[in-house]
């Protein structure tokens, strides 16, 4: 009996050895679609103080506050997959993959991390997406050395810092007295979403389209420099610090 297949993948063939050659075939490409998508994933206990490090190769990083005392950090690693080796060092959970990876071609690496709303938390990628969200305590820091967006949201830290390159940097969370904040691009648009009886002192600066606008602290004790480029002032009575430069992009404060 001539077996005749319809499989795109098997051309016609009597011969039965045709038949396994297909199915070894089919299960080679499967297990190439599997280890180009692998996964990690792993659970930390945490104190109330814990600090998350991570320094990211390329790919997206969403950090959420949650109300455990654990930290789940979970990974998507796209081929070539890359080495994740956390170590917890005294309390500072250390996630460097440009270290572990040193020398190697390596994949995108989606991370989504779980960590105890009080966590400090300092991401830093290259290229990709950075989020973090419901966090409440000394520091939060995001930065992208080349593009990618920031979104920090729901944010209550004494120390905030947004730094990238080609991109858009939003912040919408509450100025604590005597915090600092500071936010830079070269190229986007800064967004600070904040409560409309915030204090801060502020130096704003937008040298190229001296797109600044500072919506209810507008006509507040702001002194205008450089033909508009930078703005220095204050809102309210001034307890915390606040410094927002982009280069070739906008400034925009948000009352809510």
């Amino acid at each position: 009996m001539i077996f005749r297949s319809k499989n795109r993948f098997c051309p016609p063939s009597a011969a039965k050895t045709t038949i396994l050659l297909c199915v070894v075939f089919f299960f080679a490409l499967f297990a190439g679609d599997v280890a180009a998508q692998r996964r990690f994933s792993k659970n930390y206990p945490a104190g109330q103080n814990v600090r998350l490090q991570l320094i990211n190769h390329t790919g997206t990083v969403t950090v959420i506050g949650w109300n455990r005392a654990e930290i789940n950090i979970t990974a998507d690693l796209e081929a070539p997959a890359a080495l994740i080796v956390p170590q917890n060092l005294s309390g500072t959970i250390v996630i460097n993959l440009l270290r572990d990876n040193q020398g190697k071609e390596v994949g995108s690496v989606n991370f989504t991390i779980r960590v105890p709303y009080t966590s400090m938390v300092d991401i830093e990628t290259r290229i990709g997406n950075l989020s973090v969200s419901n966090i409440r305590s000394g520091l939060v820091r995001a930065r992208i050395s080349t593009e990618g967006d920031i979104t920090l949201t729901n944010i209550e830290a004494s120390a905030v810092s947004a730094e990238n390159t080609i991109g858009d940097i939003l912040f919408d969370g509450v100025i604590q007295d005597g915090g600092s904040y500071r936010f830079s691009s070269m190229s986007g648009n800064i967004n600070i979403r904040i409560p409309f009886n915030s204090s801060f002192r502020v130096v704003a600066t937008a040298p190229s389209t001296r797109n600044i606008s500072f919506g209810s602290c507008a006509n507040q004790n702001m002194n205008y420099l450089g033909d508009g480029r930078r703005i220095v002032g204050k809102c309210g009575e001034g307890s915390a610090t606040m410094s927002a430069t982009n280069q070739r992009g906008t400034i925009k404060f948000i009352s809510r």
